[in-house]
């Protein structure tokens, strides 16, 4: 559906979300709802009845499109569609509806006529039931060179009139002689549907009422089609249409679970189509958004955890081909982070998922270094370290490239072997030849933790976290401190007050982690709640000359100064 005239002062509402995506490859279904549903035909408080009238407008048994349409006695209007429809308020004085197409009007008498479905021919042809014909009697073949060569008077004119009014951004004006040549001649030139698409999103973009921008994105998908049968091109068209059909339908913040699980899997069968159509050629938007209707359709029990390994799998080939070719490709290596990104948060790649998925593929994977260390990662960060399939692959690795990252993935592979000395000596070849800061700071930290769990060397661990927070600062190392130092509390000193005031400086450190990581926050309360209770009480303070608030200072290897605080 098109608007008319009077519907110009409608405000613009739609983000181009996933012209973004074309360009920029930003995920899709991260959604702005800035729409305010609307319901088109609600009665006006008014002192006239009004009622809605709709229905299609027909020229010579076709659709007419760019037909004016007015309601007698009422002040609103309407331009017919692409698809010939009107949808106009009348009200209960009204006589007559006037149909002008050009220089030609006409009326029709709607007196006593109480239906609010009427549709009009100029010259009193319908077409026959099931719509307009298509067949050799309804539209010409003939492309736009035989059509000029032919000197076709109605083709030449329809469409130099649409072309110069699309040239200067007039959509209303451009829909009309459009319209005529897009039904009568819809193998002429494939600009029809480019330009098509083009009005009929700008249509969609331009109106809030979403019982029209449904009828526009209706629209937009017959387009679509009838560019599929009438220039194929099919596995690129549905990749569009896919892309356009979410874009559009998913902006409506009103939709219940049900319709917005049927939406999404529409698109996603376009999509999914495109993708089997294209294969190698696929579009890197197709795929993001493709990813994206797969997360959601899992999240809505709609796709099993097979079917997302699967689809990220499909996604993954393509984009890794097309990268061997165009390694600079920012599309396609904005895509590829999408897409890892996607799958690795969908809540399909659990281990029992990524075990299954990479199992079949090592050996092919394991021929590729950065393969390999993209699969080292997404295992690493779903946990999924203690399998045979992170041992072998990390193996594998520091075989193939003995680089820092290898020697880590090595250290915590004899971790998990009890094989104490071998994880040191891996963590301590990390350490020396790494250059990243923050990487350097995660291979400290899981040092001097292995050291503080297998050893309970206090001391050594201790000077490995607060390595870790040289190189960059992070709450886990802050709360490593106040562990060792919780833990190490019954060795400090003689007397029980000595004993206690090592929870001050604990304390101290679960503070300081909470203030730079939100992500240990939750963590860090915890701590500090149980070991609050261990601090001395205000009588034994006293006895020991110390106030509330007070400067203490531990001595021995910790070396550091806190405050005194009793117990509340």
């Amino acid at each position: 559906m098109i608007p008319g005239s009077s519907r110009g002062n409608l405000i613009k509402q739609i983000k181009e979300s996933v012209t973004i995506i074309l360009t920029n490859m930003k995920p899709l279904f991260q959604k702005t709802f800035l729409l305010t549903f609307t319901l088109a035909v609600l009665v006006s408080v008014s002192a006239v009845a009004q009622r809605v009238i709709k229905g299609t407008v027909y020229r010579e048994g076709k659709v007419a499109a760019g037909v004016t349409v007015e309601a007698h006695k009422s002040s609103d209007t309407y331009m017919t569609s692409f698809d010939g429809k009107y949808e106009i308020k009348a009200n209960e004085k009204s006589k007559f509806l006037k149909f002008t197409f050009i220089d030609d009007s006409r009326k029709l008498d709607i007196e006593g006529n109480s239906s609010n479905v009427i549709d009009f021919s100029f010259d009193g042809k319908m077409p026959a039931k099931g719509g307009v014909s298509e067949g050799p009697t309804g539209v010409d073949l003939r492309t736009s060179q035989q059509l000029v060569q032919a000197k076709d008077r109605d083709f030449m004119n329809n469409l130099s009139m649409y072309t110069e009014f699309y040239k200067q951004k007039d959509y209303e004006s451009a829909a009309g002689p459009w319209g005529k040549v897009y039904y009568k001649y819809p193998k002429s030139t494939l600009n029809l549907y480019i330009h098509g698409c083009k009005m009929c999103e700008q249509f969609i973009e331009n109106t809030s009422d979403w019982e029209q921008k449904n009828a526009h994105i209706d629209t937009l998908m017959s387009i679509y089609d009838r560019r599929i049968k009438y220039f194929n091109q099919k596995g690129f068209v549905r990749g569009r249409q896919g892309i356009d059909f979410l874009k559009y339908k998913l902006d409506n913040q009103n939709l219940d679970d049900d319709q917005l699980r049927s939406i999404l899997k529409k698109g996603y069968g376009y999509l999914e189509e495109s993708i089997k159509l294209e294969k190698e050629k696929t579009e890197a938007a197709v795929l993001v958004v493709f990813m994206q209707a797969t997360k959601r359709l899992f999240i809505m029990g709609e796709l099993t955890k097979d079917a997302v390994a699967g689809n990220y799998q499909t996604a993954s080939e393509i984009i890794n081909n097309y990268l061997k070719d165009e390694p600079d490709s920012e599309k396609f290596n904005t895509a590829k982070s999408v897409v890892d990104r996607l799958f690795q948060t969908s809540g399909a790649a659990d281990c029992e998922a990524l075990i299954g998925l990479y199992e079949p593929q090592f050996d092919e994977i394991s021929q590729d270094v950065d393969e390999l260390k993209k699969m080292l990662r997404i295992l690493d960060r779903q946990d999924c370290t203690d399998s045979e399939l992170f041992a072998k692959a990390s193996e594998k690795l520091y075989d193939l490239d003995p680089s820092p990252e290898a020697a880590f993935n090595m250290a915590r592979l004899f971790v998990k072997r009890d094989e104490f000395e071998k994880a040191k000596e891996y963590y301590r070849n990390a350490i020396d030849s790494e250059e990243d800061k923050e990487l350097l700071s995660k291979y400290y930290y899981e040092l001097g933790l292995f050291i503080f769990a297998k050893e309970r060397n206090f001391q050594q661990s201790r000077n490995y976290a607060r390595k870790s927070n040289e190189n960059f600062p992070n709450g886990r190392a802050y709360i490593l401190i106040g562990d060792i130092y919780a833990q190490y509390s019954k060795n400090y000193g003689e007397s029980d007050f000595e004993h206690q005031s090592l929870y001050w400086l604990a304390v101290d450190y679960y503070q300081k982690a909470k203030r730079i990581d939100p992500d240990v926050f939750a963590t860090a309360n915890q701590k500090i709640n149980t070991y609050k209770v261990y601090f001395p009480d205000k009588e034994t303070m006293f006895f020991q000359g110390f106030q509330e608030g007070q400067s203490y200072k531990i001595s021995s290897w910790i070396n550091e100064t806190t405050k005194a605080r009793a117990k509340k």
